[in-house]
């Protein structure tokens, strides 16, 4: 005899799974009025599909990316979160492991699963796991700073830049948020990489660093805060037709900042003058670079071009 199940109650389920990304618990389908002989019956008609014990695919038995994920995190029980890798690819700002999905639990015991990666985190509070697209996740900042722990410099810096063009989180609230978390794995290498992103100086300050590098480069007293093209610039060498500005990020946040910068540049640049630009951090941190550019910038414009360097 075939379990009955009403047509309300079959149209909840799949709704349902709709907005799980094709996935549905045993759980859920018992809540919604599904016997386990109902259950039962929907498998063997090849409308359910098993994944893992307690987790079926409705409808097909091949998941999308995000229906792997749900699947995944309702397999490992419901105090687990996409993290590390899967939750920086679910976020956007990098590409998962190839091999397993990430996984947090808050929890001391483990769930053992074939391509899931479980880290224990009990004391992992709840307001740093959130939501997107239906699947619980570790915030932005718990996500970088998992990310760090499990990937080079080179990889979280290129997660940090994406991250802030997606509008996720900038690098200047990242590096204000790594506060909170002091002493924790991650923290080191993300300070490292975002005191070059985040690192400004005060106007006295910068002046008084990046005017020794001028006249090291062979460079008379600049006009500062100078208007030039009806823009407010920070160096101008009128006679040599000069324009220096600074930032105080490394990399610009918005599309519509690098707009204007592009346009700055464009406009000094059409109007016959020479626009460079260096950082805070490289003013502070990285002196011999700037004066050097300063250097060969200024023998170009004076007729003197500094040589080529050997090949």
């Amino acid at each position: 005899m075939t379990p009955q199940i009403s047509e309300r109650q079959s149209a909840r389920a799949w709704a349902l799974a709709r907005r799980q990304h094709g996935v549905i618990t045993r759980g859920q389908l018992l809540n919604l009025g599904f016997s386990s002989e109902a259950i039962k019956h929907r498998v063997g008609k090849g409308r359910l599909h098993r994944i893992v014990r307690g987790v079926y695919a409705v409808g097909r038995p091949h998941l999308s990316r995000e229906g792997r994920w749900m699947a995944a995190v309702f397999a490992c029980g419901s105090d687990a979160a996409l993290s590390h890798r899967s939750a920086a690819a679910l976020w956007g700002f990098a590409k998962e492991h190839p091999h397993f999905i990430d996984v947090c639990l808050r929890r001391t015991s483990e769930t053992r699963l074939r391509g899931v990666r479980c880290h224990r985190r009990p004391s992992l509070p709840s307001q740093e796991v959130d939501l997107r697209l239906s699947i619980p996740l570790t915030t932005p900042v718990r996500t970088f700073l998992d990310l760090a722990t499990v990937t080079g410099p080179k990889t979280v810096e290129r997660a940090i830049n994406e991250a802030d063009k997606l509008n996720v989180i900038d690098a200047d609230s990242l590096r204000r948020a790594l506060d909170e978390h002091a002493g924790q794995p991650g923290v080191r290498l993300l300070r490292e990489i975002l005191d070059e992103h985040t690192f400004r100086l005060s106007d006295d300050e910068l002046e008084r660093l990046f005017r020794p590098l001028a006249a090291a480069a062979g460079l008379p007293l600049p006009l500062t805060k100078h208007m030039v093209n009806r823009f407010e610039v920070d160096f101008f060498w009128p006679d040599l037709g000069l324009v220096v500005e600074t930032d105080g990020w490394r990399y610009h946040r918005t599309p519509s900042a690098q707009t204007r910068d592009a346009l700055r540049s464009q406009t000094h640049t059409a109007a016959g003058l020479t626009p460079l630009r260096f950082s805070h951090y490289q003013v502070k941190y990285e002196p011999r670079h700037v004066r050097e550019i300063l250097t060969k910038t200024v023998a170009n414009l004076r007729g003197s071009p500094a040589p080529l360097p050997a090949l």
